[in-house]
């Protein structure tokens, strides 16, 4: 039988199990964090997106959510004003290169940034920062999928997906820095043809950057 460790998180006593992702454990019991990339079943996390911060007693410092294992009794809060002044920066950074189309994404009322957006309070545009944004708008090169790299926010759930539906290597990170995108490597015949009726990493994009052609 798995062990028990009771946390308590902002004033709410949970259990979990021991050994469990306390990002996990709070979305579990209804204590909502906001995260992108947070994936169960991938270790470890990518803690590529910054935004499920927590500060945990005894810890100096917010911590991403993500990268702590519950193995003991903790003490943690989601909603001290370090944590919302690292989400919300952490939000603006990913609008100031994210196209905001709301209106006609295929996302609209079922995407992620405005879930966190509504979540914080904040609206959804960048502040003071200025937007850039990545050519060519479409990347159709994909035989079987379109990709949109101004909605992408590189949380790499589509890359595992990917690698766990067809194991092998066929989405993967390519380029560096602001230019980073999701490419296509190694696209055999075989694995474009399995790539018609497999749907997992459009069906995962938080945001709706791949779309089945």
């Amino acid at each position: 039988m798995t062990e028990s460790v009771s946390i308590t998180v902002d004033d709410k006593t949970i259990a979990a199990a021991k050994g469990v992702n306390l990002l996990s454990a709070c979305l579990a019991n209804g204590i909502y964090i906001p995260h992108l990339c947070y994936m169960e079943n991938v270790n470890p996390a990518a803690a590529s997106c910054r935004l499920c911060f927590v500060e945990i007693e005894s810890r100096s410092g917010p911590v991403p959510a993500c990268t702590v294992t519950v193995e003991e009794p903790l003490s943690v809060r989601t909603d001290t004003p370090a944590v919302r002044r690292l989400q919300k920066a952490g939000l603006q950074l990913l609008l100031s290169v994210h196209r905001i189309e709301c209106r006609i994404c295929p996302a609209n009322r079922r995407c992620e940034l405005q879930r966190i957006a509504k979540f914080l309070k904040v609206g959804l545009k960048p502040g003071k920062l200025a937007q850039r944004f990545k050519q060519p708008e479409i990347d159709s090169s994909h035989p079987c999928l379109n990709y949109y790299p101004n909605r992408c926010v590189l949380c790499g759930k589509c890359v595992h997906v990917c690698r766990a539906q067809h194991r092998d290597v066929v989405l993967t990170f390519a380029k560096r820095g602001f230019d980073t995108v999701v490419g296509y490597y190694g696209l055999s015949d075989n694995l474009a043809h399995a790539c018609q009726d497999c749907r997992a990493c459009a069906d995962v994009c938080p945001v709706a950057a791949l779309l089945s052609k």
